[in-house]
């Protein structure tokens, strides 16, 4: 019989969770999608689309209160430090109220901006203004939940955010039926839906978190620190902002240009990068374990426990990224015909199949590296090597190759993916010749 090495073991029993999560993501999407389209107008379902993503937008670029917090979490786990994980928790969590009220109150002209920037029709415009206006209640609730999870993720309890999310999920799934076609209230209902999910959520998590907290570790002043600890604790967190700000910038910049080249280039580009967010789902599985791993063998200061954890999270993502390597050759056509029906866009995204093919060995190193330096707390060096790859390679290929019309923009893509690995690559490499994985980042 077969056994994995314990090292292995542990990373899967992280890792499978955290995938399943991750996978069921778009759920949430998927179910609002399906609840409006079969509404008498479009323009909810409109609304809803472009307030969404204005959202994930948003949102995502506080996600550093997720990959910071797990990173130091894990380190504070990997030197059974009590006080230093319930103080991390609690200032975290302090943190994500803070900027979620900040949020709250400036939400008039923040959505304001990104509507604008958007461009929708007046019609949807004024449903999705509506719908921001509710969503962005939610706010203190999903900064919590990042903070909440990444604390989990980093104290190796990987099943608390899947039962967070299976929550949130069951919740918007009763709310949107119950308010869109029981009520009749369209895209106000999917809003409001949505705020009550994130807050069950966040409730639920609070709970788990409580069951976890060490034993005789009380509640005291010293536990809140000073205005220092919450500096430091957003000295790690900056750079991951910085880092995400300019991969939504590159993302949103890849979408603008293909709906330069017409609506069909522009739809056939938004279901080939359907997989890359598959992609990423699956891939950050390993990348999410080898977080919590790593920065428990950093606290440990054990060695031979960082490269343990390191080849065995570099292995399975590798064979994950020839598995969906092989999905995508053998069935990516039958995988865009299921996502859209319109012959002109199935015609065009499998003439850019091939670039498919290519994403998931160019992005994997990415991933995987992302989550060894966030374990490591080194995310000046996310910063440092995103921008590199988004300003010296992504947008200088992108310039010469505008004459491969779409066919450049994914080959820039590419690029930027490879720039990454190489860059993180060069830096994994001289820290570990240098023995620099151990000293304070």
């Amino acid at each position: 019989m077969f056994h994995l090495p314990a090292v292995d073991r542990r990373l899967w029993a992280l890792a499978w969770p955290l995938m399943l999560t991750n996978l069921t993501v778009p759920l949430l999407g998927l179910v609002d999608t399906a609840v409006l389209g079969h509404l008498e107008s479009p323009e909810y379902l409109g609304a809803v689309a472009v307030g969404a993503n204005l959202f994930s937008i948003l949102y995502w670029t506080f996600g550093f209160m997720r990959m910071g917090t797990t990173g130091l979490a894990a380190q504070a786990w990997g030197k059974r430090d009590r006080f230093g994980q319930v103080a991390l928790l609690l200032r975290s969590v302090l943190l994500s109220v803070a900027i979620g009220l900040l949020l709250i109150l400036l939400h008039q002209p923040l959505i304001a901006l990104g509507l604008n920037l958007m461009n929708p029709s007046p019609d949807v415009s004024s449903l999705a203004a509506e719908y921001a206006a509710i969503r962005i209640w939610s706010a203190p609730a999903v900064l919590c939940q990042y903070t909440l999870v990444g604390w989990l993720i980093g104290t190796q309890f990987a099943r608390g955010p899947m039962i967070m999310l299976i929550v949130a999920n069951g919740v918007n799934i009763v709310l949107d039926i119950l308010f869109v076609t029981g009520l009749g209230w369209n895209s106000r209902g999917v809003a409001i839906a949505t705020v009550i999910a994130e807050y069950g959520a966040a409730g639920i998590g609070f709970a788990i978190v409580l069951t976890r907290m060490p034993e005789g570790q009380r509640l005291t002043r010293a536990l809140f620190g000073q205005l220092s600890d919450y500096l430091a604790i957003l000295q790690v967190n900056r750079f991951i902002m910085v880092r995400t700000i300019a991969l939504l910038l590159v993302l949103a910049f890849f979408t603008a240009q293909g709906a330069r080249q017409g609506d069909t280039i522009l739809a056939a580009n938004a279901v080939l990068l359907t997989f890359l967010l598959l992609i990423s789902n699956a891939l950050d599985g390993f990348a999410n374990a080898a977080e919590a791993l790593i920065g428990e063998a950093i606290g440990k200061g054990s060695r031979s426990r960082f490269r343990a954890v390191f080849r065995s999270a570099m292995r399975w993502s590798l064979w994950g990224a020839l598995l969906l390597t092989v999905v995508f050759v053998a069935g990516g056509r039958g995988l865009i015909a299921l996502l859209t029906g319109i012959e002109e866009v199935r015609t065009t995204a499998w003439q850019y199949l091939p670039w498919l093919w290519l994403l998931p060995f160019a992005a994997v190193w990415g991933f995987l590296l992302d989550g060894i330096f966030i374990g490591a707390t080194r995310t000046r060096d996310m910063q440092n090597t995103m921008l590199f790859s988004a300003l010296v390679v992504f947008l200088p290929v992108w310039w010469l190759t505008t004459g491969w019309g779409n066919h450049g923009l994914w080959f820039s893509l590419i690029c930027l993916m490879l720039a990454r690995a190489l860059s993180m690559g060069w830096l994994c490499w001289s820290h570990s010749r240098h023995q620099r994985w151990f000293e304070r980042a």
